[in-house]
């Protein structure tokens, strides 16, 4: 929604047991060097609190559940509606649109890769050249630290990537000092902005989106993966600016990870566009039937928001407490320095004690611990394990000195 976010470190991928040099030359030069997207660990524990992967900690609503189980029946021998009619109209009416304005995909990531496809040229031996066009057309653009999967898909697709640092507080470089700094790219063929920020938490204001957003010339992406939870939203840019399209996820707020439905609201050209590449029969039955039954008891899920936002800032004010510096977050989780010794010696003795919470190797973060929300009683069991690996390192700390001497 990853640099990360719902993010991830990319590393290389080693190949599998048994392949030999033969195998390997069957395989694109590309494929076989490409750092890919490594998703959150989802290990088997029993008793493990899990808060690496930004989850809702709460099950989708009974009504969603129940309206799951009613389509589980003679309709499975049959595709699904391969372009999620209903689940637009009802998106649409949510949103104050019409239905061309939006697109589902299988998660928002889907939606992410067609956007490279669709509005960015590979870079070498390109077949296809934009005519009288000033634009990069080969420029997938975004800021770091974000979600890894932008360069990833950059990669992929064999288009240029510019990465643009955010400020070291996590905010976003005006317009202005992004000219100044001459990295920027006002001309990117795509541009993703990733609001909130993740893995920061970083809310961004829409009056400075919009912004950057006027001053661009490409398409922009702002992915909303954690809108719900934060205090405004930019929707509103994708339904007013013709190259704004606005990414959102039932996976996050919705409870909805299991099933994958994501959407793009913007233009009806650029959602058209879209539409010619995607999959056909992209989003599976089951998948659409609980996104729309989502959006028929967002009561249910509202009262969730104020239960998470609740625990993040109970969290973060205890973390603090602590001894941790904890960025203010507008999404379902924090990113907090931990004291005393290194973020990775703390990601080891919170997983010996069964919690689990993720670090990152980019430079930027790599000092920092990523926390996602869970209930209020993981976040107890939390902070419970912290207290008691400081008052162990105190402890052997004062071991260590010896006893002290009167005089």
């Amino acid at each position: 929604m990853t640099a990360m976010s719902n993010s991830q470190s990319a590393v290389p991928t080693a190949p599998r047991s048994g392949a030999t040099g033969r195998n390997l030359k069957l395989i694109r030069p590309l494929v076989r060097d490409l750092r890919s997207y490594i998703p959150g660990e989802q290990p088997k524990i029993k008793g493990l609190v899990k808060l690496n992967t930004n989850e809702n900690p709460y099950p989708p609503s009974p009504r969603v559940l129940a309206a799951v189980k009613a389509a589980a029946d003679g309709r499975l021998r049959l595709y699904p509606n391969p372009t999620a009619e209903r689940l637009r109209e009802k998106l649409a009416k949510f949103h104050k649109c019409k239905p061309e304005n939006i697109i589902v995909g299988n998660g928002s990531d889907e939606l992410l890769a067609l956007a490279v496809r669709g509005f960015v040229e590979p870079e070498p031996n390109s077949k296809f050249k934009i005519q009288n066009s000033k634009l990069p057309a080969a420029t997938v653009q975004y800021f770091t630290p974000s979600y890894s999967l932008y360069p990833v898909l950059a990669d992929i697709h064999c288009a240029s990537k510019n990465p643009a640092p955010l400020k070291p507080d996590f905010s976003l470089p005006g317009v202005t000092e992004l000219k100044r700094g001459g990295k920027w790219n006002f001309s990117a063929a795509l541009t993703f902005v990733t609001t909130p920020n993740a893995p920061s938490g970083r809310g961004y204001k829409t009056s400075e989106l919009e912004r950057l957003c006027r001053a661009q010339k490409g398409v922009v992406v702002l992915d909303e993966a954690y809108a719900d939870f934060a205090n405004e939203n930019a929707m509103k840019l994708a339904l007013q600016l013709p190259h704004i399209l606005v990414a959102r996820t039932f996976s996050k707020a919705y409870s909805l990870c299991f099933q994958r439905v994501g959407y793009f609201a913007g233009h009806a050209e650029l959602i058209a566009a879209l539409d010619k590449i995607r999959d056909s029969y992209n989003v599976n039955g089951l998948g659409q039937v609980a996104a729309e039954a989502t959006l028929d008891d967002l009561k249910y899920y509202r009262a969730n928001f104020k239960k998470i936002i609740s625990a993040r800032e109970w969290l973060s004010r205890e973390l603090t407490k602590l001894g941790f510096r904890v960025f203010p977050s507008h999404a379902n989780f924090i990113l907090a320095q931990p004291p005393k010794f290194p973020a990775t010696l703390w990601l080891e003795k919170l997983r010996g004690r069964k919690i689990l919470v993720r670090w990152f190797s980019a430079p930027e973060v790599k000092d920092y611990l990523r926390i996602s929300i869970g209930t209020d009683m993981e976040a107890a069991a939390l902070v419970k394990a912290v207290r008691a690996i400081l008052q162990s390192h105190a402890s052997r700390e004062d071991f260590s000195r010896g006893p002290e001497l009167s005089y």
